[in-house]
């Protein structure tokens, strides 16, 4: 039973939302930040962008400061206004490949304790602390929790004749995705949607532990200055078959004293390995693995898939089991800087390119886990390796804002 709220959102006007809303700032290279910061006031880029700067000179309280008084000046500049009433979005991001729609809403501290929002990644201590020292001095977020819910056909309908109606906003962006908002104020409608989540159960936590875990020590920390605003925490609801989960691949940086020959015989023991030569090869199910090495593409198929839980049977886990702690020498998979990670949603060539430059020495291709696979480690507080998953749609900052 997951309780879910409207909430008095913060949002752009209609006439400057396409210029305001932006990715991550950790997405852009050096230039194209350079140019939004320089060609683009109204972006939300600017409002992030002291969190950012002299690092290591400034404090973070300092840096945090800035990043709250900036976002005051937007409001001040009516960049920004703040609802009257407390709503919900139903939100659709069009890309060329993939369509993603799903409800802006706040969700339950109580439910995140008690284990009604399931988990199913590790978080660290540091990057929890940090935000939720972000969020205490800035006094917002406008990175929503990505939480999947399972299929529901009633609501489904009711998304789909919703998405009829005229949008709030619809615009497109530079990478060419269209971003389409409807805002739901009618309380008849507001009611019915609490009412679905309510019979749904569990739901899951697809993208967005540490803001999640945040949230929680932000509450935990403050809650006696009786602010409701601290029980709840913003997400984007969509349902698990809407989900896009691409595998995180791995490059590293040697063989750890092997020779290629002796490697690719060490592999045997566990895979069949077939040398595909020029092939952009990837693996096409289960229990395959892609490998790159000296100019080859490999094939690796798992000659033993007989497992007693699905983490032991997870392709992250056996990769590391198999190969990468025994072979490779790698130990701590957060920390060690020998090895990197690159998400599924950039092409192969990424990783033949970063192994042919002579920075990384091997990379390998994973399969996707499926959505089965998260909400069953997820049912039995299991916690998947690091960079197991990499899961769309992502949201655009400052479209929607929940204030603390």
């Amino acid at each position: 039973m997951a309780k879910i709220v409207p909430f008095k959102a913060v949002r752009p006007t209609r006439d400057k939302v396409s210029l305001v809303t932006s990715r991550s700032y950790d997405e852009y290279t050096p230039a194209e930040l350079a140019s939004q910061l320089d060609y683009n006031p109204f972006s939300f880029l600017h409002i992030l962008n002291p969190a950012y700067v002299n690092l290591q000179k400034i404090a973070t309280s300092t840096r945090f400061k800035g990043v709250q008084l900036k976002y005051q000046e937007f409001k001040d500049e009516d960049v920004f206004k703040k609802e009257a009433s407390p709503v919900f979005f139903l939100y659709e991001i069009q890309s060329k490949n993939n369509s993603f729609t799903g409800i802006i809403a706040g969700t339950s501290i109580e439910d995140y304790k008690n284990n009604v929002i399931k988990k199913h990644e590790d978080t660290l201590a540091y990057r929890v602390e940090l935000f939720k020292d972000y969020l205490h001095q800035t006094g917002f977020n406008t990175e929503p929790v990505l939480i999947t819910y399972p299929q529901n056909n009633e609501l489904q309908a009711w998304i789909d004749k919703r998405k009829q109606k005229r949008p709030l906003y619809l615009f497109s962006t530079p990478n060419k995705d269209k971003h389409i908002l409807w805002r739901i104020k009618e309380e008849d409608e507001i009611q019915w949607i609490q009412e679905q989540f309510e019979k749904a159960g569990n739901i899951y936590i697809a993208d967005g532990h540490h803001r999640s875990a945040s949230a929680e020590m932000l509450y935990d920390q403050d809650k006696e200055s009786g602010n409701a605003n601290l029980d709840y925490f913003m997400s984007f609801l969509i349902c698990e078959t809407n989900l896009k989960i691409y595998e995180y691949n791995r490059i590293i940086n040697d063989l750890n004293g092997l020779t290629k020959q002796a490697f690719l015989k060490a592999l045997e023991k566990d895979f069949v390995v077939e040398n595909k030569q020029q092939e952009l090869w990837k693996p096409k199910q289960k229990y395959q693995y892609g490998m790159y090495l000296d100019g080859d593409f490999y094939a690796l198929s798992l000659k033993d898939t007989n497992f007693k839980s699905v983490m032991e049977a997870l392709d992250a886990q056996i990769l590391y089991t198999k190969v990468l702690n025994p072979l490779l020498g790698i130990g701590d998979l957060r920390n060690d800087e020998r090895i990197d990670y690159i998400p599924g949603s950039k092409p192969i060539t990424e990783i033949k390119k970063q192994v042919d430059s002579g920075d990384f020495e091997v990379g390998f291709m994973l399969y996707p886990a499926s959505i089965n696979e998260i909400k069953e480690l997820a049912d039995n507080d299991l916690i998947m390796p690091p960079k197991s998953t990499y899961i769309e749609p992502k949201f655009r900052s400052g479209l929607v804002i929940y204030e603390i």
